[in-house]
């Protein structure tokens, strides 16, 4: 094959500190677009930004060259500096873990509308709830005492 194909998309969570609603709804919608704003930075696709006070859903897609979690941490390095400059919250930091999900093409509309729902998924369940399913559901092995 003389040329090189690639389709590579991952659905991102991750936690403020403590899993602290920090995050303000009148700031949110911002923040929400400078994290989109720092992985086109990074050299990838934002695909969807969402979520709610503790924690957020990043869907973007990413070359092959990029390790995820050098974007995960730089965009996360980025993003609590733009809070701590531009909405003045010093206290504010994201959890130092995250979770990171392949998601297929045909799959990019149905968790773009997820994260889309963000406020309308935990008027019925928690954050430790979502993300225990998406571990489940992903096939990822966990210990719930080192998971917070």
């Amino acid at each position: 094959m003389p040329s090189t194909h690639l389709s590579l998309h991952y659905h991102v969570v991750f936690s403020t500190k403590e899993r602290r609603a920090f995050m303000d709804e009148a700031w949110r919608e911002r923040l929400h677009a400078y994290l989109g704003g720092a992985i086109r930075a990074a050299g990838g696709v934002p695909e969807a930004v969402g979520g709610v006070g503790d924690h957020v859903h990043v869907l973007m897609g990413l070359r092959a060259t990029h390790r995820v979690a050098d974007v995960v941490r730089d965009i996360k390095a980025a993003s609590s500096e733009w809070v701590h400059q531009e909405i003045k919250q010093a206290v504010f930091s994201w959890q130092e873990g995250y979770g990171a999900f392949t998601v297929s093409a045909s799959q990019l509309d149905v968790v773009k509308r997820y994260i889309a729902n963000q406020s309308e998924h935990h008027r019925k369940k928690s954050f430790q709830e979502e993300y225990r399913e998406m571990l489940v559901k992903s096939g990822v092995e966990f210990d719930e005492r080192y998971l917070w």
